[in-house]
């Protein structure tokens, strides 16, 4: 899986339909997960596709959020970006806002990671070293099972992603705090070069 879009020109294009620092610091992480994740699962030489799929997964959400996964379709074709990168892109929607089925690996790790990464740094921020570096699964297994903490990440489909990807959900979130840990540094870098 290849793409001709740059890491810039994913940025920019993310930069023009996002303005709220929240949604350019999930996009950035999940881009950091995603390049983990394709090392780890041995698609290294597909790292930038993975990578630019995780900045680019949430392009229309801050602005159209009830179209979320739909629109996006749209204005990645404005941008130039091809077929096999914009149904990445809306499989992480599937069941829940769109019928694009996750088929590639990459598109079941999207699925999986994008809305654990919700609920990991939400749980990091609450932790006296606001890092994932320290977090331990026992301690992120507790917060899942908090129904109220973290609310709006999706418990089931965290689960459904751990399946999908034929993987515990003990293992789904090791693997997430791992990846996390292994971009957190470079994401609160780019943050403080992002002007909002």
């Amino acid at each position: 899986m290849e793409t001709k879009l740059t890491r810039e020109e994913a940025l920019t294009l993310l930069k023009k339909y996002n303005k709220e620092a929240f949604h350019i610091l999930h996009g950035l992480t999940v881009e950091g997960v995603m390049r983990y994740y394709a090392k780890e699962l041995g698609y290294g030489e597909e790292e930038d596709f993975w990578g630019i799929a995780g900045l680019l997964h949430d392009i229309d959400f801050e602005l159209y959020p009830e179209e979320h996964c739909k629109k996006a379709s749209e204005l990645l074709k404005e941008g130039g970006v091809e077929e096999a990168l914009i149904h990445a892109v809306c499989s992480h929607g599937y069941g829940l806002v769109t019928d694009v089925k996750p088929e590639h690996e990459m598109e079941k790790v999207l699925f999986a990671a994008d809305e654990l990464t919700g609920l990991i740094g939400a749980a990091a921020r609450m932790r006296p070293s606001k890092s994932v570096m320290d977090m331990e699964v026992s301690s992120l297994k507790k917060k899942f099972k908090d129904k109220r903490f973290a609310a709006g990440c999706s418990r089931e489909v965290i689960r459904d992603g751990a399946e999908l990807l034929g993987w515990s959900l003990e293992e789904l979130m090791e693997k997430t705090i791992l990846a996390m840990r292994s971009c957190e540094a470079q994401v609160a870098a780019q943050m403080e070069n992002c002007n909002f």
